[in-house]
C-alpha cells in the first residue's frame, strides 16, 4: 500500500469537502431558478433581444413555443388545466377577444400595467383587473400607386366602396383577423346596416381575388396589378429600411394614406399578451406582461419590428416610423372591436368577400 502524508490526506478531504459543499449550494439554486413557459404568435427575429433582455434584468429564463395565434389557442384548448402555458403573445384584436371568451386567460391586477397601457388597448375590467393588454399597435393604412389614384380618392376607408376605385384594390383574405379588425372597426363607426352596404362596395372593387400577404399587396400596387392595398403599416416600414434594391424600388413607385385624418382616425390593432389560464408560474408571467410596458422593451418593439408604442410617450429611434410621420388615430376600444368580429364574418360572406 502506497504512503500517503498525514498533511496530503488532510488537504485532499478539505478539497473534496469544498466541492461537495459547492455542489449542494449550486442544486438548490439551480432548482429554484424561475421559468416562463411563453406561448408567442409574434415570429420576429428581433424579438430575441427583448426576451434576452428580460432575462438578464430579472433572471427568470423563458422557454418559448412559436405559433400562430389560431395555433396556439388550439393548443390551449387541448391542454387545458394540463398546460404549461404561463404567457400568451398573440397578434390580432379579434384573437386576444376571442381567447379571453374561450376561457383561456385569467385577470390580472397591475398597477403598472393600469398606469401604463391606456385604457383603450386592454381588455375590459370586470372587477378584477383586465385579461390581456396591448403592447404594440400597427396602423391599418392604404398603399397606392400615385400615377393611378390620387390621395384624395383614398382619404378615408369609405371611399373605397365608391364606383371610381373599381378594379384598383388589392387585399389579402377578407377573413383574416388583420381585415376582420378593421371592418369591425367601421361597425363602430358606421353601424352595421351601412357597414355592410361598404363592405359589398369594397369587395366589387377587387382588382383580383385575395391572394396572400400584406407584403404580396404592396407589391402588387409597385407592379401596376392594382392602384391601391389594404396593408398594417409595419409591412411598408419594413420595406423602407430594407437594403434590397427590389424593395426600395417598391417604396419608390408608392405612396402611403393614413386613412381618416378629418374624422375619426386611422384603424390601428394591437399585438398583445396575457397570463394564461392555467399558469403554474404566475408571478413570473405578471412580470413579463409588466417588463413589456417598460421603456425599453417599447422601444424594442418599435424599433425592432416597426410598431408604434402603446404607452404614450416613448421616444423611438425607428428612421421609417419618422419618415411615415405621426398621424391621428382611431380611438375605439379595442375590445369593442373584438366583440364586433363574429358579426362580420357573417357579412363577408353574405357579400361574398372571401
Amino acid at each position: 500500500m502506497p504512503h500517503v502524508s498525514f498533511r496530503r490526506l488532510r488537504r485532499t478531504l478539505a478539497t473534496l469537502a469544498l466541492t461537495a459543499a459547492s455542489v449542494a449550494a449550486t442544486v438548490p439554486a439551480l432548482a429554484q431558478q424561475q421559468v416562463l413557459n411563453l406561448y408567442s404568435a409574434r415570429h420576429y427575429q428581433t424579438d430575441e433581444r427583448l426576451y434576452a433582455d428580460f432575462t438578464k434584468t430579472t433572471g427568470i429564463r423563458i422557454n418559448r413555443v412559436d405559433a400562430d395565434d389560431a395555433g396556439i389557442l388550439a393548443r390551449l384548448k387541448a391542454e387545458g388545466s394540463a398546460s404549461p402555458a404561463d404567457v400568451i403573445l398573440l397578434v390580432d384584436a379579434a384573437r386576444l377577444w376571442r381567447a379571453e371568451q374561450d376561457g383561456l386567460f385569467q385577470p390580472v391586477r397591475s398597477a403598472v400595467l393600469e398606469q401604463r397601457i391606456p385604457a383603450q388597448f386592454r381588455g375590459a375590467d370586470t372587477g378584477q383587473g383586465s385579461q390581456w393588454f396591448g403592447f404594440s399597435t400597427r396602423a391599418r393604412v392604404l398603399v397606392y400607386d400615385p400615377t393611378r389614384v390620387k390621395p384624395t380618392d383614398i382619404d378615408s376607408y369609405e371611399k373605397l366602396a365608391a364606383p371610381a376605385m373599381k378594379g384598383l384594390i388589392c387585399s389579402r383574405s377578407g377573413s383574416h383577423p388583420y381585415n376582420l379588425s378593421l371592418f369591425a372597426s367601421v361597425i363602430e363607426h358606421l353601424g352595421a346596416e351601412q357597414a355592410e352596404a361598404w363592405l359589398k362596395g369594397v369587395a366589387a372593387n377587387l382588382a383580383r381575388d385575395p391572394k396572400g400577404g400584406d407584403t404580396d399587396q404592396i407589391r402588387a400596387v409597385a407592379a401596376g396589378e392594382c392602384g391601391v392595398a389594404i396593408t398594417n403599416s409595419y409591412y411598408y416600414a419594413r420595406l423602407m429600411r430594407s437594403t434590397n434594391p427590389a424593395d426600395k424600388a417598391v417604396v419608390d413607385r408608392t405612396r402611403v394614406m393614413f386613412p381618416n385624418q378629418s374624422s375619426w382616425g386611422t384603424h390601428v390593432n394591437i399585438s398583445g399578451g396575457a397570463v394564461a389560464r392555467h399558469a403554474k408560474n404566475r408571478d413570473a408571467a405578471v412580470k413579463f406582461l409588466e417588463y413589456l410596458a417598460s421603456d425599453s422593451a417599447q422601444r424594442y418593439l418599435a424599433d425592432g419590428n416597426n410598431e408604434y408604442p402603446t404607452v404614450p410617450g416613448v421616444q423611438t429611434e425607428n428612421p421609417a416610423l419618422a419618415a411615415l410621420g405621426r398621424f391621428k388615430s382611431e380611438t375605439v376600444p379595442i375590445a369593442k372591436v373584438g366583440a364586433n368580429t363574429p358579426q362580420v364574418q357573417m357579412m363577408l360572406d353574405r357579400v361574398g368577400f372571401k
